[in-house]
């Protein structure tokens, strides 16, 4: 079976986690310090707090900007359910915005046409999560300026775009956000097995970040009520979770982070082959647009509702792991149970009928990628 997605480890990285089986630290320790480092340069993010998953640096970013019951938070249903599940995590509502159906991000429009009725509403929300689907950056500068009118703060779900780039700006800079989160599964770009990260410019931000990501618990003094009672001493000083990284998955990370432009390179070139030998078929491909340098953490393909199941099956059976991202999120049972109905996003709906995924990884050969090629065109036939 050829995989949609898949790790790339090389002796380098062994070794950089062999090291940390040698050492005195296996958690805790300078690995972390140093990958997080290593990522908030890699991006020009002033801070990275490295985290077990980003399903939990979505959380703890909702909770550092103190998302709670009562408040709300829009997202993107073409997303993983993570990024709309963080908010009730917290207690929040949580809604979506329908999605371009050109880039399959967050719709500009739509946003700025639910904004307006939330606000005669009086229903406006705390904080927007717009999702870099695919790779492909969202229009953050448009999405800041709007989100700046209502008073509403950003998380940018990067989960799919860490490399990425918008008219040069590297995704994770927060430079249209307060908060940007990276996942480091082994089907993402960089791998830490399983792992996340925070980015933000702000310092209470990441300050409550990391003392959240450990259980709420300090050895500062400076932040303590009362005065320490010696070296041992610490305080938990708010309800905090155990979502910290170890020293093996970020020294991984900090050696993957090294060849970042060479995975960016490999996809984007895999990408525009798919283009060259797609190209006057039956199908929708993924948009390709001025001044975005997408990720390419995924190449989705659009195939007509009617034969999306027949080209899924015959891809499989020939031994191709294609797969489909995603099933908005608000046509799940437990979201149903919210109110959410089919037909609330139609954009969403219509994309996901009709949506392949085709292998796309570092891995990935020619050969590999020319039998998935030719084995869709005769199932478009």
């Amino acid at each position: 079976m050829i995989p949609y997605g898949r790790q790339h480890i090389d002796a380098e990285d062994i070794a950089a986690v062999v090291d940390v089986l040698r050492s005195d630290w296996l958690t805790q320790g300078p690995a972390i310090l140093r990958f997080e480092a290593a990522v908030a340069a890699s991006c020009g993010a002033r801070h990275a707090v490295a985290v077990c998953n980003a399903t939990a640096a979505l959380h703890l970013a909702c909770l550092a900007l103190e998302v709670g019951p009562g408040d709300i938070v829009w997202t993107s249903p073409n997303t993983f359910v993570a990024t709309a599940n963080c908010a009730r995590y917290c207690g929040a509502e949580i809604d979506f915005v329908d999605i371009d159906p050109n880039t399959l991000n967050m719709s500009v429009e739509q946003l700025a046409i639910k904004f307006n009725r939330a606000k005669t509403q009086g229903r406006l929300p705390k904080v927007l999560i717009p999702v870099h689907f695919a790779g492909q950056p969202c229009d953050m500068a448009a999405i800041f300026e709007l989100a700046g009118q209502y008073g509403c703060r950003i998380i940018e779900d990067a989960s799919h775009a860490i490399g990425a780039r918008c008219h040069g700006t590297a995704i994770g800079s927060c430079a249209y956000s307060d908060i940007t989160v990276f996942s480091f599964h082994p089907v993402k770009i960089i791998t830490t097995g399983e792992g996340g990260m925070a980015l933000t410019n702000d310092d209470r931000l990441a300050q409550k970040i990391s003392l959240l990501r450990s259980h709420g618990i300090t050895r500062d003094p400076a932040l303590m009520e009362g005065k320490s009672e010696g070296p041992w001493y610490y305080q938990q000083i708010a309800l905090g979770y155990n979502y910290r990284m170890t020293d093996l998955q970020a020294a991984l990370g900090t050696s993957q982070l090294q060849r970042l432009p060479a995975f960016i390179a490999r996809r984007t070139a895999l990408a525009q082959r798919y283009r060259e030998r797609l190209a006057h078929q039956p199908i929708t491909l993924p948009v390709q647009l001025h001044g975005y340098d997408s990720a390419w953490h995924l190449f989705v393909v659009r195939v007509a509702s009617k034969r999306r199941r027949q080209v899924f099956d015959g891809m499989r059976a020939a031994g191709i792991g294609v797969n489909v991202h995603y099933i908005p999120v608000h046509l799940q049972p437990d979201y149903s149970r919210l109110g959410f109905a089919p037909g609330d996003f139609p954009k969403a709906e219509h994309y996901y009928r009709e949506a392949i995924t085709l292998p796309l990884h570092y891995n990935l050969a020619e050969e590999e990628q020319d039998f998935v090629v030719s084995t869709l065109k005769n199932l478009l036939q």
